[in-house]
This record gives C-alpha cells, sequence and structure tokens, in this order.
C-alpha cells in the first residue's frame, strides 16, 4: 500500500477537519407574505330621495259611514284613468261621520273635472254624504313611509309669512322634541292655490302630552318665531285605512 507523502497528508487532513468543524449553517426563514383577505363591507344602502306628490283633502259628513266607505272604494276603477288613487281615510275624533280623504293625485286640472263630473253629485247622495264637500289641493313635500304604531293623528293647518324661514324654525324645534310629546311626524304639505298655508300631520303616540303641547306657551312662541300668521285649525282624527 503506498503511503501518501507527510507533506500531502496534513493539508487533506487539515481540509477535512475544517470541512466538519464548520459553524452550523443558520436555516434562512422565508418571510410569510401571505395577506390575510378580509371580505368587504356590504354597501350601505342608500335611502330612496323623497319625491313630493300632490293629494286632494276632502272634507265631507256621511250618514252611514261603512256604506260610504263601501262605495267610495267602489270607484276607484273612476278614478283612477283622472290619475287619483287612495292614500289615506280618517274619521273625526268627535264626529265619527265626519270624514277626511286623502288621495293622491298627478294632475290638479284632471282631479278637479272628475269631481266636477254631472253624475257624481248624484253618487256620492247615494253614497250617504249629507253636506257638500270640501277640496283642499296640496302638494306633500315631506311624507313618512314608516308602518303606522298609533291610530289616532292630528292635523294642523295654518298660513305663515315665508316658508322657508318657517321650516328653519321647525326643524330647529326637532322631531325628537315633538316625539317626546306624543306627536310623531308624518308629513308636511303645502296648499297649491297658497303654497305659505301649511298643513303638518302628526301621529299621536300620547293624546294627552300632544294636546298639552299643542295649548303650551313654548310652542306658541315658536310658531310666534316662524311666522305663523294666522290662527290654527286643529283637526283630531283617528286613521282607518
Amino acid at each position: 500500500m503506498k503511503r501518501i507523502p507527510a507533506m500531502l497528508a496534513v493539508p487533506v487532513v487539515v481540509l477535512l477537519f475544517s470541512c466538519n468543524n464548520q459553524p452550523p449553517k443558520e436555516e434562512t426563514k422565508s418571510a410569510d407574505t401571505t395577506v390575510a383577505v378580509t371580505s368587504p363591507a356590504p354597501p350601505v344602502e342608500a335611502k330612496p330621495v323623497f319625491t313630493p306628490f300632490k293629494v286632494v283633502i276632502i272634507q265631507q259628513k256621511v250618514k252611514d259611514f261603512e256604506k260610504s266607505m263601501a262605495d267610495y272604494f267602489k270607484r276607484d276603477s273612476l278614478r283612477q284613468p283622472f290619475g287619483i288613487t287612495h292614500f289615506m281615510i280618517s274619521r273625526n275624533a268627535k264626529d265619527s261621520n265626519t270624514v277626511f280623504v286623502i288621495d293622491k293625485i298627478e294632475d290638479m286640472d284632471k282631479a278637479k273635472a272628475f269631481y266636477a263630473q254631472p253624475g257624481l253629485k248624484e253618487a256620492m247622495k247615494k253614497a250617504g254624504v249629507s253636506s257638500p264637500p270640501a277640496f283642499t289641493y296640496a302638494e306633500m313635500v315631506r311624507s313618512s313611509d314608516a308602518p303606522l304604531q298609533y291610530t289616532d293623528g292630528i292635523a294642523v293647518t295654518h298660513h305663515v309669512k315665508d316658508y322657508s324661514a318657517w321650516l328653519k324654525v321647525f326643524d330647529a324645534e326637532g322631531a325628537a322634541t315633538r316625539s317626546a310629546n306624543g306627536l310623531i311626524d308624518r308629513g308636511i304639505a303645502r296648499d297649491l292655490n297658497d303654497s305659505n298655508t301649511v298643513s303638518i300631520l302628526f301621529e299621536v303616540s300620547d293624546m294627552a302630552k300632544a294636546k298639552a303641547r299643542m295649548s303650551s306657551p313654548e310652542l306658541k312662541k315658536i310658531m310666534t318665531d316662524a311666522g305663523v300668521d294666522s290662527p290654527p285649525t286643529t283637526r283630531l282624527y283617528k286613521v282607518i285605512k
């Protein structure tokens, strides 16, 4: 067996020794590049923009409410070609045979043409209408579509010097304040013949609180500050349909 020359053996041993004694290599940790995926937030559903609509408000006295109302709904097919559709029926809280009907209308002149038909007076008479109906044409500039919780209601009608100025004071009073006094905002209507004649519709959660608020010095001051320049007409009613 040939012997490795001494001069060659040393470097080989050193080389082997140095290879076996290298410091351990650190494991290279790969950076976690995983990005947490989160579900996108559901889109916020936009509240539909309110579009004002025209109405006719009819006050009339009837002999028999049930009979009159049955006949009223029979006339739906006659009203629709004139752009008239049902909105609300209510009865006066003190005299249940005094009825308030609010119908939506597309056009005031077309609605007037319907109510001026010669045969309509006779039809109303047969339905038990015992007094000439009073018609008011208005535009609903605000209307709540929330379901009614209470059937009691109050309508307040008055004239104002300036509608925009009145509305600022009304909004400053706030729906929360009115609600705390038993008055829940349901709508605001402006007379089509005089836009400064305003009617406010309220759903009533507490009639005692509502009456107290309506006669309070605080509300009278608010109305004065808002430019109300006529005594208000107040109607208490119960919503039927």
